[in-house]
């Protein structure tokens, strides 16, 4: 039976997740319809939480060499959440999704990942021992066989439409317009505003580039036929926010629109969707690149385990479970900014208390992390409060000599970090298959535990208080099947 993972789609969500198989030995085809990436694209920055993965997997240095800058602050509703008072996990990194592609389309091809562009899946069979994966390029068709085929192929995703998943999905309808346009120097401008007309928003994306945006509820989605020009964005912030904008160049123009749309189910058989492929919302470009590589990030380990035959009963099941509550709580997130915005005469009352409520550093904090913090379900986890959060980034003290946790996870393993000072008790653990790597490391005051174990995506699966090992064995077998050898250092 063949181990390969088709992936369609060579977005950030595709990409994030031919890396994760690839860094557990897992082959991988990347098909994608594109030639060369452009530098254009919809989402526009990192969240905290996706830089933290990133860290977990050695990529934030290649970040650091480029020109980035975190956001003062963020919208929500078009209305501004203050940075000011939360930690570094809820900050947002401009960093355009173009960049994300092109960094992690390198680290998949270091670590093996084959790509064919120009390529895209027309077909797709399964049975029980796999999928035969038609894909399609100008010189002809060929066959692929695969274990599992995912789509990460964007809200028109045509493997979604072959497995059968519904995409349904409501909201009032709008067109909106975007373009990334240069400006003159010191002209970054960071600047939204919300009118009967519809509203405008200008970000920053890099010196001397914004992103401009405009929505006009009520109008046709699909807009006239022929390309979006700069005039036409440029008439379009004029109507919506009565002001002149001085621009230069642009380097992507794009319309968009239509209602806020959620799958129905995550995975049929072996044909599973992640991405915008699973979750589409209302300007959903950044929020969909952050969440996109989360989904990935939480599939990866576990398409992993299913098909080097080590996972235990249920896990990839768990992709689903832990994932979509997530879009759903980004499609609550999304239509309440849409009510929140249209019609607007009618909100202005429900927007002026929550322009009141915003001035508490409480509320900020939790409609921050109101789709950027993500605590999974552990049954058997403790009740240890890191249980089921990512592990924070905290140095520690190893045999070895300093590191962090966050570079304990770089080989993409289930990690079993030892803070008992030696004394823990882990009964009958003879270890399980080098998929959990064991160290020993002085206690740290932040982690406040005596033991974390940690899933391959960073998040903590159980926490013992005391020295005990009280349901660890428990925990590693629902998490990573039967116990084998283990590697400790």
């Amino acid at each position: 039976m063949t181990r390969t993972v088709v992936i369609a789609g060579a977005g950030p969500t595709g990409l994030m997740l031919a890396c994760e198989l690839r860094l557990a030995g897992v082959p991988v085809v990347v098909v994608d319809p594109q030639g060369e990436r452009p530098e254009r694209s919809n989402g526009m920055a990192v969240h905290g939480r996706t830089l933290e993965i990133f860290r977990k997997r050695g990529l934030t240095e290649r970040i650091r060499e480029e020109d980035t800058f975190v956001w003062p602050r963020t919208p929500f509703a078009f209305l501004w959440l203050d940075l000011d008072t939360v930690g570094a996990e809820d900050l947002t990194t401009a960093y355009p999704q173009w960049r994300t592609e092109r960094l992690l389309a390198e680290r998949a091809a270091e670590l093996g990942a084959e790509f064919r562009y120009e390529c895209r899946v027309t077909g797709a069979e399964q049975d029980e021992t796999g999928v035969t994966v038609t894909v399609e390029s100008a010189g002809g068709a060929d066959r692929l066989r695969a274990a599992y085929l995912v789509g990460c192929d964007g809200p028109g995703s045509t493997v979604r439409d072959l497995a059968g998943i519904r995409f349904d999905g409501d909201g009032p309808t709008y067109l909106g317009l975007l373009g990334d346009v240069a400006v003159p120097a010191g002209g970054e401008l960071f600047e939204q505003d919300l009118g009967q007309a519809g509203l405008f928003g200008a970000l920053p994306l890099e010196p001397g580039m914004i992103r401009l945006m405009t929505i006009e509820f009520g109008a046709d989605p699909s807009g006239p036929e022929e390309p979006v020009t700069v005039e036409e964005l440029l008439a379009a912030v004029k109507r919506v926010a009565g002001r002149d904008v001085e621009v230069g160049e642009a380097r992507w123009l794009s319309r968009f629109g239509g209602p806020n749309r959620l799958a129905e189910r995550y995975r049929a058989g072996r044909i599973l969707v992640a991405g915008d492929a699973a979750h589409h919302l209302f300007i959903s470009g950044t929020q969909g690149l952050n969440t996109g590589v989360h989904d990935a990030v939480n599939l990866g380990w576990k398409l992993a385990a299913e098909i080097d035959g080590t996972a235990p009963a249920g896990l990839l099941d768990t992709y689903e479970a832990e994932r979509r509550p997530v879009g759903e709580r980004m499609y609550l997130h999304a239509q309440a900014s849409m009510a929140l915005m249209h019609p607007l005469d009618r909100m202005e009352p429900v927007r002026a208390v929550l322009a009141e409520l915003l001035r508490f550093d409480e509320v900020n904090r939790h409609l921050l992390g109101f789709t950027t913090s993500t605590r999974y379900p552990m049954p058997d986890g403790g009740g240890h409060p890191l249980t089921g959060l990512p592990l924070p980034d905290v140095p520690v003290t190893t045999d070895a000599g300093g590191t962090s946790t966050a570079d304990l996870l770089r080989d993409g393993r289930g990690l079993l970090l030892d803070l008992s000072g030696g004394d823990l008790e882990i009964p009958g653990l003879d270890g399980w298959d080098g998929r959990v790597r064991v160290v020993t490391a002085a206690p740290a005051a932040e982690l406040d535990a005596a033991a974390l174990l940690v899933r391959p995506d960073g998040h903590v699966a159980h926490a013992c208080e005391k020295a005990d090992g009280a349901g660890l064995e428990n925990a590693l077998r629902r998490w990573f099947g039967d116990r084998r050898a283990t590697e400790r250092l």
